[in-house]
């Protein structure tokens, strides 16, 4: 099945908010085994000029998750999940991520290109705070391997 091309330019809805919690940037911190202080230390944070802990730059992965969510489920796409292989990711950043952050995403269909057989899926996820302003932007390509039958 090939990826339906006229899905390029659109936008989804906003995600419902993401509150950024500590344990949770802890958490991620560990897992990508970063041992910076700012990730898992308020105090040290707090003393670098920030809120509380700082999440590491991948975890917008995190939040972008959701609107990945909408994307697959989106049946008018024709992404198939089971196909799916992660090609790229990148971050753009306003400013970093901080626990207590209340976070909204929003995708939007940046390319579907067709390329030997498979799709191609580039999805930009703006990702703002609860006044609105920018934070991230997370953008994933996604490849939908083709049918090996066709």
């Amino acid at each position: 099945m090939v990826v339906n091309p006229d899905i390029q330019g659109r936008v989804y809805p906003p995600t419902a908010p993401y509150l950024v919690g500590r344990e949770k940037v802890r958490e991620f911190a560990r897992a990508v085994l970063s041992t910076s202080p700012l990730h898992l230390d308020p105090a040290a944070a707090q003393v670098a000029g920030y809120a509380d802990v700082v999440a590491p730059p991948t975890f917008a992965v995190t939040v972008q998750e959701a609107t990945l969510a909408q994307l697959l489920a989106d049946e008018e796409a024709g992404v198939d999940f089971t196909r799916v292989v992660h090609g790229d990711q990148r971050f753009t950043y306003t400013r970093p991520i901080v626990a207590g952050d209340e976070l909204t995403a929003t995708l939007t269909v940046a390319a579907v290109k067709q390329l030997g057989g498979h799709s191609m899926v580039t999805a930009s996820s703006d990702i703002v705070d609860a006044q609105g302003t920018h934070v991230v932007t997370a953008i994933s390509t996604l490849v939908v391997r083709g049918d090996e039958n066709a």
